[in-house]
């Protein structure tokens, strides 16, 4: 089975325990996308939606950087593993999908979306949720990853089947996204897209996994963002 999406409940009561390897890789994976996230909008005080937040790793580093954070995720099993890791915390957690956020418009400065829209059932139905509760000129910070042969082999032959990174069925890499295609649907949806830039492996910590950050290629994965247009005088 592909796209499996039962792993992030199967496994939500060790999510922050970190005696599985692949959910140390997620966790691994948030500073090196806030290294480029950071340059790109001042968190503090800033109403954010951490959208697929799964078990609350994006969502805490950035409730630690001063934002209010809401996150949202379907793997019910999760959020209950990240409401109760978030103690004392001001993090609100729902469970639903990107599909149908439960939001009014524009009430957010901000969406951060990782490791999310190459699972998605309706990629442009999720990008018009994403303009819809985004404030005029909110920021839409998202990665994902490319389709093409290199990208299958890097994350499924060997990042799911020879090195474990991940289980297996993790990924559909039918459902992987271009540059191309992300900047067409981001346009559709009425945002304007910006920056793009690779994201993958820059080095192994001290328990040999591996550590994140930018790369100058978008061949396997990549970062993004795009801005809601103010609105017209």
């Amino acid at each position: 089975m592909r796209n499996d999406l039962r792993i992030y409940d199967e496994v939500a009561e060790q999510w922050w325990s970190d005696d599985v390897r692949w959910i140390r890789t997620l966790k691994n994976l948030v500073p090196g996308r806030l290294s480029w996230f950071d340059r790109q909008i001042d968190w503090d005080g800033k109403a954010v939606l951490d959208l697929g937040c799964a078990g609350g790793f994006m969502a805490e580093a950035l409730h630690a950087r001063g934002a209010a954070v809401t996150g949202i995720d379907p793997a019910e099993q999760a959020i209950a593993a990240a409401r109760a890791h978030a103690g004392d915390r001001a993090i609100r957690y729902d469970v639903g999908v990107g599909e149908a956020l439960p939001y009014p418009d524009a009430s957010f400065d901000a969406v951060v979306c990782v490791d999310v829209l190459e699972h998605v059932s309706d990629l442009a139905q999720v990008l018009a949720e994403v303009a819809r509760v985004l404030r005029p000129g909110g920021l839409f910070l998202f990665d994902t990853i490319n389709r093409n042969p290199l990208s299958r082999l890097a994350t499924i032959t060997v990042a799911e089947d020879l090195l474990r990174l991940l289980p297996r069925g993790t990924h559909d890499p039918a459902l992987y996204i271009t540059p191309r295609e992300m900047r067409q649907g981001l346009a559709h949806a009425g945002l304007v897209a910006g920056a793009f830039t690779g994201l993958g492996p820059r080095g192994i910590n001290r328990r040999f996994d591996l550590t994140f950050g930018r790369l100058p290629l978008t061949t396997i994965m990549y970062m993004g963002i795009a801005r809601k247009p103010e609105v017209s005088a």
